[in-house]
């Protein structure tokens, strides 16, 4: 919609929505909009958390960060400023009204959680090659995407 005069119904829905815009180089990766899932419009933007609308986002990044890895790598999460490296991510959540978590393995195997503040949320997505032992990498954003289309 343009700089027009809009009706009260226009002005309340556009409030209402939420926006989303990418810009790219020619070459250097989509991420592409689409059409908001059912699932994160269901509910207004006024009656989710900080939390829960971060965790709904996130989850539309890796998604489409997945979309455009090869069988070879999988999604994880690399930590700037600390001796942490990556997080394979595994699970995520919230906690209204302000905590996000990450679940998932270190580059070691062993099992890690993040437990971030949604002021503090700053995540890097990261391809990592899938382990050896695996035959197909795993799409978390695919099941966690999923998970949130089968909650309420």
């Amino acid at each position: 919609m343009g700089d027009g005069i809009r009706t009260t119904a226009e002005y309340a829905e556009g409030d209402a929505l939420p926006r989303k815009y990418d810009a790219h180089a020619e070459g250097c990766g989509e991420t592409g909009s689409k059409e908001l899932p059912d699932s994160v419009t269901r509910k207004s933007m006024a009656e989710k958390s900080p939390a829960e609308w971060a965790y709904e986002r996130l989850i539309l990044y890796i998604q489409k960060f997945e979309e455009q890895l090869d069988n070879e790598h999988e999604v994880a999460m690399g930590f700037a400023g600390n001796e942490t490296g990556v997080l394979r991510i595994e699970g995520l959540g919230f906690f209204d009204p302000d905590i996000v978590t990450f679940y998932g393995r270190d580059s070691g195997g062993s099992r890690m959680q993040l437990i971030q503040h949604v002021s503090q949320l700053n995540v890097a997505l990261r391809a990592l090659p899938t382990p050896k032992a695996k035959q197909t990498p795993r799409r978390i954003g695919f099941e966690l995407a999923a998970k949130l289309e089968q909650s309420e």
